[in-house]
């Protein structure tokens, strides 16, 4: 069993009569890229801000990194590197030089390590350039940076690549993904760009109005997302002959009320209604099925219907 890395049990927290984060019970194993999903004012910024100690909880339990008393949250909070919202850095100074004022600041020992983190996110080379002419998506790189000064076991990003442009998205996603794998860092990362979120996470968390409606592992969405073709027929043990006779598809499965599912040779749509069609069995309906994330997102919080 993985080792747990974030653990929140019945996590709150009230405004007057209002729950910006409602009873929600999140689990995040180590080695994970977590994309956190939810629209605007559902309560992922409230969490994350909960999570790294700069908002208190009003009821609930939290565990991090195996500890849960408060003494022991504040020393683990040092073991988190996090960005929350747009990062903000002295803009007439350099990349490194911001860098290093966070790192004395922060009393985090090891001077070369601004220069071991400004070369693992790309900006070794922005030498003298100050930040406030840095573009967006440097300012991202360099806000990731700054969240990775002292070794962080979790990292985590609240909307990272909001506001970038293609090119930026994908040196970031790349930049995260590196993170993960090369210095066996576990990441919690929030998104509105869940095609996004779908190139890199390895788990989700959905939240909704405060609570957190399901967690999913990738491989669990995969399955239910998977695209197939659906036939309705009225003979499905003979469609099923022909199918695979005919056409040599094996991955396909047989569902009540005589409907196959094809999850292969997906665009062979009006091959197999041919030959099925052509050999005396009636094709009631074939269409193409699935979902993306974003459909799959939409469904989980009921259609994006207020009530």
């Amino acid at each position: 069993m993985k080792d747990i890395v974030l653990k929140t049990q019945s996590y709150s927290k009230q405004y007057g009569s209002y729950f910006a984060v409602n009873n929600v019970n999140m689990t995040i194993a180590k080695g994970e890229i977590y994309g956190f999903i939810g629209q605007n004012g559902a309560g992922k910024t409230t969490l994350i801000r909960m999570i790294t100690g700069l908002i208190h909880k009003t009821s609930g339990d939290i565990e991090l990194l195996g500890v849960s008393t408060d003494r022991e949250l504040d020393e683990a909070r040092t073991q988190i590197g996090s960005l929350v919202e747009m990062p903000a850095f002295y803009p007439n100074m350099t990349a490194k030089d911001n860098l290093e004022v966070s790192r004395l600041v922060r009393g985090i020992t090891g001077k070369n390590s601004v220069d071991e983190i400004l070369e693992l996110v790309g900006l070794k080379d922005a030498g003298k350039k100050k930040v406030k002419n840095f573009s967006l998506g440097m300012k991202q790189r360099l806000g990731i940076a700054n969240a990775l000064l002292g070794n962080p076991r979790l990292l985590i990003l609240d909307e990272p690549i909001n506001g970038l442009d293609p090119v930026s998205i994908v040196e970031v996603r790349e930049l995260l993904k590196k993170i993960n794998k090369e210095q066996d860092v576990t990441i919690l990362i929030s998104s509105h760009i869940l095609s996004e979120l779908s190139e890199l996470a390895t788990k989700y968390g959905i939240i909704n109005k405060g609570k957190l409606i399901e967690e999913i592992s990738a491989k669990e969405l995969k399955e239910k997302c998977r695209q197939y073709i659906e036939i309705e027929v009225d003979d499905s043990k003979k469609a099923t002959v022909l199918l695979e006779e005919k056409l040599n598809i094996s991955d396909y499965e047989v569902m009540p009320e005589k409907i196959i599912r094809v999850y292969e040779h997906l665009d062979m749509v009006g091959e197999i209604n041919t030959i099925l069609s052509t050999n005396s069995v009636v094709v009631k309906k074939i269409l193409s099925k699935g979902q993306n994330l974003e459909e799959y997102f939409i469904n989980a919080i009921g259609g994006g219907k207020n009530e």
